[in-house]
């Protein structure tokens, strides 16, 4: 009779377990696809684009869509046993390499964009120059080389049809899973965070150092000769700094989101 009862709290758990992977990963689909699919339409546009911390944004949007799209398709349709990547070995080990890739790219962009305001906000002219589109896109590439040689391995750790693993596309052997879990919480999210952080603090440095330079000043304008250019110089650099100051709260919550999605999980491996 007990054997019994306990079989029906098993395949209870179970089918609960497989509901609750199915509807929230489709939530979670659906959350993440939308947002980025905003984000890059907005980031895309030709005025908001030409700067550098919204380029990053922009490629890191991307990014960040084909990690959730590698990382949740799949996960979903193993709820109904339609998970190729469970059987078939090349599509198991690039279904891998691109979620762990393009999430690694799309964190250490959003690591460079804090970067990027820290130079912008800096009080040094020299700084300043070094905030630009071009060295925005030459640090894209570089991650972007970086994070691919990384993540190959997980090429070759990566295996379909495992039967003694938590799911069928898993390490292969004890050394890849330490390989694999050391190499997503220290390269993908700690050390990101880690630099989000020191560069955030150093930001607000840059910020209170700028007001305290400002706060003495007293502009004014008296003659008319010049007054309407004057007033529209000051315009362009007011909408300037209030679209600088949005890019700086966007960059703040990015920093907020991944520390509380990714930390604990990286804490756990």
């Amino acid at each position: 009779m007990s054997s019994s009862s306990d079989a029906n709290i098993i395949a209870l758990l179970n089918n609960t377990t497989i509901q609750i992977n199915r509807y929230l990963t489709l939530f979670l689909f659906l959350f993440g696809i939308i947002g980025n699919a905003l984000n890059t339409l907005v980031l895309s546009q030709r005025p908001v684009r030409s700067n550098p911390c919204s380029f990053l944004f922009l490629v890191s949007s991307i990014a960040y869509s084909i990690s959730i799209i590698s990382g949740l398709v799949p996960r979903f349709l193993s709820t109904w046993n339609a998970d190729l990547t469970n059987t078939n070995q090349i599509l198991c080990k690039i279904r891998i390499f691109i979620f762990f890739n393009s999430l690694t790219i799309a964190f250490w962009l959003i690591m460079l964009a804090t970067i990027d305001r820290w130079l912008s906000s800096s009080i040094n002219a020299n700084r300043r120059q070094k905030s630009s589109l071009k060295n925005a896109q030459r640090g894209i590439i570089c991650i972007m080389i970086v994070s691919t040689l990384i993540q190959i391995q997980q090429l070759v750790c990566f295996e379909a049809n495992l039967t003694n693993a938590p799911i069928k596309c898993y390490t292969k052997t004890v050394a890849c899973s330490i390989l694999s879990d050391m190499t997503f919480a220290l390269i993908t999210v700690v050390i990101p965070l880690l630099l989000m952080f020191i560069f955030g603090l150093m930001i607000i440095s840059n910020v209170r150092q700028t007001q305290a330079r400002l706060r003495p000043v007293n502009m004014s304008v008296d003659s008319n000769e010049g007054h309407n250019s004057t007033t529209i110089g000051i315009g362009r650099q007011n909408q300037q700094k209030k679209r600088d100051r949005q890019l700086l709260k966007m960059l703040f919550v990015q920093i907020l989101v991944i520390l509380a999605l990714t930390f604990p999980l990286a804490l756990s491996k």
